[in-house]
């Protein structure tokens, strides 16, 4: 889900924890999250950042949406992987992102050819101040598709500081006129589209002989590719056709340590390492 939402609220004094902040509440019916008969969903707080926006005082808080009988919102995937990064907390699972391979715009300078620069500085100022731990950024295979890196982060804050620069991705847009999409295929033809990239770790996969518990844990994967790729979100057949540096949606391919053409792979310098992480 794209981060889209903004109500801004005045407090009377600065918040050092989510617990100093109430909860809230809108309109569900206004963005199809409830009926008009039970529209009510609440807002609970989970996670706090600096208002790269406003500065001073002025943070962004990041909620989560429940129901008024206090189930999860079905917008609420947080919930749910709170819950599994709980469960598996010992094994420290870190997440990150991992750059494109080719094409004439990749990691390039020049007018002619980086659209967009100007957001893409700004987001990342917006970021480094808000507390968002962005790593990196690149511009990318497709003209005026570019990258930015979140990571390495332990557990849920994986999805809240990607959900945050995501957020402060579109408002960066809105003050350049611009939109920003993250559609798998922005355009049409015979172009990259656009994709997810993460890479996963263990505290097993990180240390000496971790390339075992990484391909142990790719071989689980292969037997779900179905059911993991059904909630990967929508139009990804657009994205993952086999070409375009991708593989095909419909097959769960790895072990290459050098193509970027597989569903799952380990870089080649963790296979020379023996340890690190696949994606």
């Amino acid at each position: 889900m794209e981060a889209s939402v903004l109500r801004p609220k005045t407090l009377d004094q600065k918040p050092t924890d989510v617990s100093q902040l109430p909860e809230w509440n809108f309109d569900g019916s206004s963005t199809n999250q409830a009926t008009g008969d039970n529209s009510d969903v609440l807002l609970r707080l989970v996670a706090i950042f600096k208002d790269p926006f406003r500065g001073g005082d002025n943070i962004l808080v990041l909620n989560e949406c429940y129901n008024n009988d206090g189930t999860p919102n079905t917008t609420n995937f947080r919930h749910s992987c709170a819950r599994i990064m709980k469960i598996y907390s010992d094994a420290h699972p870190w997440f990150g992102g991992i750059p494109g391979p080719q094409g004439p715009y990749y990691c390039s300078i020049d007018a002619n050819v980086a659209f967009g620069r100007d957001i893409v500085e700004a987001h990342y100022r917006a970021c480094l101040y808000a507390g968002v731990k962005i790593s990196g950024v690149n511009a990318e295979v497709m003209t005026g598709q570019w990258e930015f890196q979140v990571g390495p982060c332990e557990g849920i804050d994986m999805g809240d500081h990607l959900f945050m620069a995501r957020f402060l991705l579109k408002r960066v847009a809105e003050d350049f006129g611009s939109v920003v999409s993250f559609h798998p295929k922005p355009i049409k033809g015979d172009w990259n589209g656009a994709g997810y990239h993460t890479n996963f770790s263990t505290q097993a996969m990180r240390e000496e002989g971790g390339i075992k518990a990484i391909h142990e844990a790719i071989d689980k994967m292969t037997k779900t590719h179905a059911e993991h790729i059904a909630v990967y979100g929508e139009d990804n057949d657009q994205h993952l056709t086999g070409h375009h540096d991708t593989g095909h949606i419909s097959h769960f391919s790895l072990w290459d340590c050098k193509s970027r053409c597989f569903n799952s792979n380990t870089a080649s310098f963790f296979a020379v390492e023996g340890k690190g992480s696949c994606f």
